[in-house]
């Protein structure tokens, strides 16, 4: 103990001495905040690692693609007993899922190499943000888009979403949230819907002067009838998940965020047990 309160001691001296040096040294001009200078740094191997720290984010601050699109969507791959089932997770909770350049490349993306993937048995399309499913196109990025950019983004959304619908497994969208414009096209292209009776359902284009551009004018009449689509497509009128069972919008209502987990837990088991003996 004596020894060890010793060897404390001598380095705190050692300490004093040095940053009476660099007190006493005049200062230079050409002083790098970089951790190659930490061996010989007057205040330690710690603070070297601060500046090391400090360094870095200033060297680094532009993220790579990879990684912003690996976070805007987010892929999952069941295992266990749900071996075969698929998530794919919207994850921009800064924009409310909304639907940009970029998360449609990746949802293309996961879309392509699922459809070819004879492991997959069902997708399962959902939210990883709490209160919203997607609400529909982004639209602070579509103001910056030249006109002539328009047009090629309502096709490619199109696209993508036909792509889901084509796919060769059964789908499933989990509606724990508001599904507006695009983000209720995207629902409609799935086999079934299981709704949250807090969701928030609506194709709400008209409010702009628009109509949906990415099949919901062909979905939704043919989901809940013409008459009852075109109700809710002229006034652009937002459902909750009762009144969307009730219309048949959502194939199911869940009561609220748990019960939609075990009902989306008993909708894997039954796919599962209907599809697992198919090639």
């Amino acid at each position: 103990m004596a020894a060890a309160l010793g060897g404390l001691g001598l380095l705190r001296g050692r300490l004093r001495l040095r940053l009476a040096a660099a007190a006493a040294s005049p200062p230079s001009s050409s002083f790098s905040f970089s951790s190659s200078s930490s061996s010989s740094s007057c205040l330690g191997p710690r603070a070297a690692v601060r500046r090391g720290a400090a360094a870095r984010p200033a060297a680094g601050r532009s993220y790579g693609s990879e990684a912003k699109e690996e976070e805007e969507l987010r892929v999952r791959y069941l295992d266990d007993e749900h071996k075969g089932i698929v998530v794919l997770g919207l994850n921009r909770s800064h924009a409310k899922n909304a639907l940009n350049k970029n998360l449609l490349k990746m949802m293309s993306k996961a879309v392509d190499a699922l459809k070819s993937d004879k492991k997959v048995r069902t997708v399962i399309f959902r939210s990883e943000v709490p209160g919203i499913f997607c609400a529909g196109a982004d639209l602070k990025e579509r103001a910056k888009m030249h006109s002539s950019e328009v047009g090629s983004f309502v096709s490619k959304a199109r696209a993508t979403i036909n792509e889901m619908a084509n796919l060769p497994v059964p789908t499933i969208a989990a509606i724990d949230g508001t599904a507006l414009g695009g983000g209720l096209e995207l629902a409609l292209a799935c086999d079934i819907r299981v709704a949250a009776s807090s969701a928030k359902m609506g194709l709400v284009e008209t409010k702009l002067a628009i109509i949906p551009g990415a099949g919901g004018t062909q979905r939704l009449p043919r989901t809940i009838g013409v008459s009852l689509a075109k109700e809710l497509i002229f006034s652009a009128r937002i459902v909750d998940g009762t009144s969307s069972n009730e219309s048949c919008k959502a194939g199911h209502q869940s009561g609220n965020g748990g019960r939609l987990s075990n009902r989306l837990s008993n909708r894997r088991s039954l796919l599962r047990s209907d599809y697992s003996n198919q090639g």
